[in-house]
């Protein structure tokens, strides 16, 4: 077993990785190289002094499933139990989400009774999809775009505007690219085993889980649909960087890695910017292509590989209006590609977390997602942008859209990264024919969402000290 693990990258999944190498029994020596002055990576809040709370990535955390179990565990283990703002599953944010289409907002059905009538955008009710849905054949295909597979087991009401707005609201991607086997392994998993999507999920929706505890025990009672904490999304990095400096983690910020290079006796030589350091073991928390920049010409095949994993870029347009300005309430709204290319959707925010609104008079939050798969078409190269651009498209988006022409008190914008899913086993063989002790995790791989980045990071782990 590894004696020196080195991380390399402290967004939220180096972060976690480094939570899990200090619970490990064999106590490794944990260093965490980070390039910028933060840690948290896309897990970013800016907190203003009349205190609104206006996020740069992910906003709130979905509880529900085992990936989402497992980041409550961690949450509380952080001891971070008192800080926690959930919705829960009968409040207006979780139940009023909402479709632009044909230039108005549709709502989508959130009961039972609703799937069974018919309502806009589509020409008939739901249950009628789903209903013809375990009818239809399996593919004998080993994949097939998400957008392929809804189309043939739903039909093109639901694949254009249903799924097609929930990639680009997950994934900013294109539906017609993305994997299905990658991106929702456990809709393909239903249908290659029951036949059926909807089988599937019905019978496979009680499998037991190994997380315990009284907040996931509260969320369930509660009902929980998402959570986020006081002081935003970002107190859960500053969280974790304090559990991981009393547990004796050596944090470097502002530490570039230049080169790292496997030496013959299976260690790694990392270069930096000043000197080296050595280690047993590497685990990778950085994208893709950074990764493939610090690898030496005698990997090239696996950095070559690790180029070819695609991601988009997303412009984050956070707005604040005087008063509560917004016509409706709910979670938010997703815009179907065929609707516009460059607006992917609006969260409310202020619906979603009246607690970081700003104090003293009201006021209303929402945020524009920007561009995804289509940044270049609609925008041109993210690394040129024109900020102005963003911010008039993303106003003239809240006045189209919500009917608000008011200017906003203030602006907060920012552009990410957003990983997209890519067939892994490649790069995984390849690491394994050369012996490498390499983990890797993160958004590029297997998941895009804060519990996927945190699950996978806790796999890493544990596998590398099973």
């Amino acid at each position: 077993m590894p004696k020196t693990v080195v991380v390399i990258g402290g967004g939220i999944t180096g972060l976690s990785a480094c939570f899990h190498l200090t619970r490990a029994t064999s106590n490794p020596k944990v260093i965490l190289l980070e390039a910028s002055g933060r840690l948290g990576g896309w897990v970013q809040s800016t907190r203003t002094e009349d205190g609104a709370i206006f996020e740069h990535g992910p906003r709130g955390v979905r509880p529900a499933g085992t990936v989402g179990k497992n980041t409550l565990q961690m949450v509380s283990e952080l001891g971070l139990e008192n800080k926690l703002l959930p919705v829960q599953k009968d409040s207006i944010a979780a139940k009023n989400r909402f479709l632009y289409v044909g230039g108005k907002l549709c709502r989508l059905p959130s009961s039972f009774s609703g799937i069974c009538k018919t309502q806009e955008p589509f020409t008939k009710p739901l249950i009628s999809h789903l209903l013809r849905e375990p009818l239809v054949s399996q593919s004998k295909e080993p994949d097939e775009s998400v957008y392929s597979f809804a189309l043939r087991r739903f039909g093109k009401e639901i694949a254009d505007n249903a799924i097609d707005s929930l990639c680009r609201g997950i994934f900013a991607g294109d539906c017609r690219q993305l994997s299905l086997r990658s991106c929702f392994p456990i809709l393909y998993t239903a249908e290659r085993g029951y036949g059926s999507v909807l089988l599937g999920m019905l019978l496979t929706a009680d499998q037991p889980h190994q997380f315990r505890s009284p907040l996931i025990s509260r969320a369930l009672t509660e009902g929980w649909t998402q959570w986020s904490l006081q002081g935003g999304m970002q107190t859960l990095p500053e969280a974790l960087e304090d559990d991981l400096r009393k547990n004796s983690v050596e944090i470097h910020r502002d530490t570039t890695v230049s080169k790292i290079e496997p030496q013959s006796n299976g260690s790694w030589k990392i270069n930096l910017e000043n000197g080296s350091i050595r280690a047993d073991h590497v685990i990778s928390a950085v994208s893709s292509r950074a990764l493939s920049c610090l690898l030496p010409p005698s990997l090239e095949a696996l950095a070559s590989e690790l180029r070819q994993i695609s991601s988009a870029s997303v412009a984050v347009v956070n707005l604040e209006y005087q008063g509560n300005v917004l016509p409706i309430t709910g979670f938010g709204h997703l815009v179907p590609s065929m609707e516009s290319r460059g607006v992917l959707g609006v969260v409310y925010d202020s619906c979603l977390f009246p607690e970081q609104d700003r104090a003293g008079a009201p006021s209303t939050r929402v945020t524009v997602m920007l561009g995804g798969a289509w940044f270049h078409e609609a925008f041109g190269s993210p690394e040129q942008a024109n900020h102005k651009e963003l911010l008039a498209v993303a106003k003239e988006t809240i006045r189209t859209h919500l009917g608000v022409s008011a200017e906003p008190l203030r602006s907060i914008l920012n552009i990410q990264q957003v990983g997209h899913c890519h067939r892994l086993n490649t790069i995984y063989n390849i690491i394994s024919d050369h012996a490498l002790g390499l983990s890797l995790t993160g958004a590029s791989y297997e998941g895009v969402s804060v519990n996927d980045c945190i699950f996978n990071a806790r796999n890493i782990v544990e596998k590398l000290f099973s």
